[in-house]
């Protein structure tokens, strides 16, 4: 039986809750653990004496800095971001790397990971890589873009621009075929950029949805232009993997990137990639990079059940036991499910309080919002950032670089409710701070 399975059911440790059985049977004989949690997240008395409830500062007094908080922080970000105490309990345990329980684990967590697909997942093998998404995208580049081949990468957002530089960091020409951040791709565009291509450039990269604005690119139709093209899909699916649907049935993707946070609401660390297995086996030999190779790391993991390098055996862990509770929410379309009612209520919420979005609702993904800040000469983001994480909140700054704005995620372990909750601390900090609600920052 894997360590996830034996944790039982889902919990978070929230205003009022006591931690799970299974946390504390995990930490009560150790007290430094539970202190560490308790104080981790504390209030550093930013702002000034009327931004606390209790109207004191508490960096005036050095014995109340730090101020342990009495839960978790609710992050509303795109990751790092609030998780279950299963989850967190889960990477407690040492781990032996090359113990055949972590061996199983592994499989068991790749396998998960690649049924998650649905339609088309028999096509695919799950390889696992230590380190950030990014570590991911980057490993993927250069595994299935051969030297000497061009790389086509179609962004609308600063995330697909990071694979565009780290295509021209790994010595592969790059073509980038720029939208407004503010609308999805267009699929008409891509087919008459591509159109003008040599063929050498062969594989096109395209984020689903892009964390630095909330848009969601509709991948079916731009994987159509790219087959027809005679080129191979590379998707970053960080922001969408775990809640939204792919089409991994569609012949021109070769792979689809994701991470063990996001939609998973795993804890950050560990990257990884679902690939075409024949496109998998055909990149053997080809990438330029020792730790990144795809098909060397999959090899090694088909040959003896081990990672070829120390592996974040905690993170798996935790993973692990994430990806037995969204299995448990109803897998995909149930973690969709709750993260549409997160986002209803956040957009509601943010229009009462007369905050514009940056989005219009028809592109809008329910993984994050981008949000103008009132047109008032009292805002500054820092201050309302203190002031909303003194509430128990975190939120994002804004990624536009033309315009300032701020982000607000849906996803993670939260309910419409949190949201709700969320919405009214920065009802409170507005107030603070003299801005009063409505309107947006004109264009």
């Amino acid at each position: 039986m894997s360590i996830a399975s034996q944790l039982g059911p889902v919990s978070r440790t929230g205003p009022g809750s006591a931690p799970s059985p299974a946390a504390h049977e995990l930490t009560s004989h150790r007290p430094d653990r539970v202190a560490t949690w308790s104080t981790v997240y504390d209030d550093p008395g930013w702002g000034d004496p009327a931004d606390d409830p209790a109207g004191e500062d508490p960096a005036d007094d050095p014995s109340q800095s730090p101020r342990p908080r009495a839960a978790p922080l609710i992050l509303l970000t795109p990751g790092p971001l609030t998780t279950s105490d299963r989850t967190r309990a889960a990477a407690t345990f040492d781990l032996g790397s090359w113990d055949a329980p972590f061996a199983a684990l592994t499989a068991e967590v790749c396998d998960r990971l690649t049924a998650i697909l649905e339609r088309g997942a028999q096509d695919y093998v799950c390889v696992p890589l230590q380190g950030s998404g990014t570590f991911a995208v980057e490993a993927a580049v250069r595994t299935f873009v051969p030297l000497g081949s061009g790389l086509v990468v179609v962004s609308n957002g600063a995330y697909g621009d990071r694979i565009a530089a780290i295509g021209r960091a790994a010595g592969r020409p790059v073509a980038h075929c720029r939208g407004a951040w503010d609308e999805p791709v267009d699929p008409a565009a891509v087919a008459a950029y591509l159109a003008d291509l040599p063929a050498w450039y062969g594989h096109v990269a395209v984020v689903h949805c892009e964390t630095s604005t909330g848009v969601l690119n509709r991948l079916e139709p731009i994987a159509d232009v790219v087959g027809q093209s005679g080129r191979e899909l590379l998707v970053d699916a960080m922001s969408s993997f775990g809640a939204l649907d792919l089409p991994a049935w569609h012949p021109a993707l070769t792979a689809i990137v994701a991470a063990s946070g996001k939609c998973l609401e795993g804890l950050p660390g560990l990257g990884f990639v679902l690939a075409r297995q024949g496109a998998l086996r055909a990149a053997t030999g080809q990438c330029d990079s020792l730790a990144l190779d795809l098909a060397d790391q999959r090899a090694y993991l088909e040959r003896t059940g081990q990672w070829r390098f120390t592996p974040p055996v905690q993170v798996v862990a935790a993973l692990a036991q994430a990806l037995v509770e969204h299995a448990a929410e109803g897998g995909r379309a149930g973690r969709l499910a709750r993260y549409q009612a997160n986002s209803a209520a956040l957009a509601d919420g943010l229009a009462g309080l007369g905050l514009r979005p940056y989005l219009a609702p028809d592109c809008q993904a329910p993984i994050i919002h981008t949000v103008y800040p009132p047109p008032h000469p009292n805002w500054d983001f820092d201050r309302f950032y203190h002031l909303v994480r003194q509430r128990g909140f975190v939120l994002y700054p804004g990624k536009l670089t033309e315009a300032e704005t701020f982000r607000v995620g849906c996803i993670g372990r939260v309910d419409p409710d949190d949201l709700r909750r969320a919405v009214a601390a920065m009802a409170e900090a507005l107030h603070l701070m003299g801005c009063p609600n409505g309107g947006g920052r004109e264009d």
